[in-house]
């Protein structure tokens, strides 16, 4: 009886994997990773005590920022999570498209600042991630001062607090218990 309710089971989750519920469900949870991104990124801290401008660039290169971390995490996770972090990519930028045109902007331009934008953020990942990775806060400074307040010299990330800030806030994510970042939950403030 036990056999029969194994083989159950093991056909269920090959037809689910078959016709991808699998990953509407990872869609769903990347969806929700998303929307706490964006909560994380629009903690007024950034715009108020860190001086990020409160503007379309700021707030794109403070989600940018956020959804870095997030993403360094789910890829340190086995493959649901590198699979998580491709659909939180996904979800993101199938919001700035969404945004740009409510905006106004047209299907041509779109894909193009689109385009541009997503290159802009695998940049920013790049050297994010390089700089936490190797806990070089001089570098993680020198990126954050290039991209999220794009190159103001009166800036200094390091003097100011945030990057001993966002390296607390690393921490906080990566210790997460990984199952929670899998269902699409930051319990972090």
């Amino acid at each position: 009886m036990r056999d029969v309710a194994t083989m159950n089971e093991k056909a269920q989750a090959w037809l689910g994997n078959l016709l991808g519920w699998g990953q509407r469900r990872q869609a769903g949870d990347a969806e929700k990773l998303y929307a706490e991104a964006v909560r994380l990124a629009r903690n007024p801290v950034f715009f108020d005590k860190y001086g990020v401008a409160d503007d379309v660039d700021g707030r794109f290169d403070a989600l940018s920022l956020i959804v870095t971390l997030v993403m360094r995490r789910l890829k340190s996770l086995d493959d649901d999570g590198k699979v998580l972090s491709q659909q939180l990519f996904d979800s993101m930028f199938a919001d700035m498209d969404l945004s740009l045109r409510e905006m106004g902007a047209g299907d041509i331009g779109v894909s193009k600042r689109v385009r541009a934008m997503a290159e802009a953020f695998m940049g920013r990942l790049e050297s994010y991630v390089d700089a936490i990775d190797n806990h070089d806060e001089k570098s993680f400074s020198s990126a954050l001062k290039r991209n999220l307040f794009r190159g103001n010299e009166t800036v200094d990330p390091m003097a100011n607090g945030l990057v001993e800030y966002l390296f607390a806030l690393v921490k906080q994510i990566d210790n997460l218990p990984a199952e929670k970042v899998l269902a699409g939950k930051l319990d972090i403030n």
